[in-house]
């Protein structure tokens, strides 16, 4: 046995330097020979024995340029959305910011302005200000935008303070519409799902129904808020087991993703009040009212003129139809038939 395997050793090695020597001389010759000769050895072999080869890199090279490439738009549109974002992002800072001074100059004092900071503790309904009782917060403090009531202080410290939103199941704020027909309390609607971020008006008289689009606004009962702060906007009717009075539920006119900077009111700015600080959206409220009784009432009238135009025209044909029974009966020397030839009777006025 190691006999056998020294002599395959020794082969082995042999071959290895048989092929050498070979490869040695075929380098020799084609150093050697000519240009033309060396080309077209080469094509030879490209088509043959290296086909494979040849055709792999080629897809290997196909392949790598796509990857290249597609990674090359996946950037760019990666880009453009970051970019599209970023725009985004400040445009809505911006006017969130203009809408915030024009609120503070319509307000003119009387209030505190604070951003929001992270939240430690998870709850989504509370948010932490960086205002505190250095600069005259206190408890119980409406918290407002240039939308309208996003919620009241509930603990003060020195340089921050936390506030309940209108999300919160504590939150509670007399409220009626700008109309003052209808009065109730506002909560939030606790239930599942996207619904949970609604406002639900309790307590309504059933006497007093809301339209779909009506603006509430605070009342001023109670010495929380001030009376005028929009609240939100009718949705529609929801079925409750009171049957003395209506519920209603509402969409909140601060929506979440809509909370930045904020203002604080103080005490005296509350007892003050704010009238007139939110006239604009009142003033599209009651606009829109307007349009719609102008549309109703140009609808009677249209049709108190149809009437009127119908009865005209019934009129002529009656007297007509009298003129010619007249004329007939006076020709034969009778009297006319009044009891069959009698036209229409004479329409009701019409009341307005």
């Amino acid at each position: 046995m190691p006999r056998n395997s020294t002599r395959n050793s020794r082969g082995e090695g042999r071959l290895d330097t048989g092929l050498v020597l070979v490869c040695v001389i075929l380098a020799i010759l084609a150093l050697v020979s000519p240009r033309r000769s060396r080309e077209q050895v080469a094509a030879t072999l490209r088509a043959t024995v290296l086909s494979p080869l040849v055709n792999l890199e080629a897809q290997s090279a196909t392949v790598r340029a796509a990857v290249m490439s597609r990674g090359a738009v996946l950037q760019a549109r990666g880009a453009l959305v970051v970019d599209t974002f970023s725009l985004r992002t400040v445009r809505d800072e911006n006017a969130t910011l203009r809408g915030l001074l024009g609120l503070s100059a319509r307000l003119q004092d009387g209030f505190v302005p604070a951003e929001l900071l992270p939240q430690r503790t998870g709850d989504e309904f509370t948010m932490t200000l960086t205002a505190g009782s250095n600069v005259g917060v206190e408890a119980f403090a409406p918290v407002v935008t240039a939308d309208g009531l996003v919620g009241m202080i509930a603990t003060v410290d020195r340089n921050t303070s936390s506030a309940l939103t209108w999300a919160h199941p504590d939150f509670r704020v007399s409220a009626m519409s700008v109309d003052q027909t209808a009065f109730g309390i506002v909560q939030p609607h606790l239930a599942d799902g996207a619904e949970r971020w609604l406002l639900e008006m309790r307590g309504v008289p059933f006497r007093a129904k809301l339209d779909t689009g009506t603006l509430i606004v605070s009342s001023g009962l109670g010495a929380t808020y001030p009376r005028g702060i929009p609240v939100g906007v009718v949705l529609g009717e929801i079925t409750t087991p009171e049957k003395w009075a209506r519920t209603y539920l509402l969409r909140p006119v601060v929506l979440p993703e809509a909370i930045g900077p904020v203002l604080v009111l103080k005490p005296a700015r509350v007892q003050l009040g704010v009238n007139g600080v939110w006239t604009s959206v009142v003033a599209a409220d009651s606009a829109a009212r307007a349009v719609a009784a102008a549309g109703d009432s140009i609808a009677r009238k249209t049709a108190f003129d149809e009437l009127a135009a119908r009865r005209a025209v019934l009129d002529s044909l009656r007297a007509d139809s009298l003129a010619k029974a007249d004329t007939i009966g006076g020709g034969l020397g009778q009297r006319p038939d009044t009891t069959r030839r009698q036209g229409p009777p004479p329409l009701a006025p019409l009341r307005r």
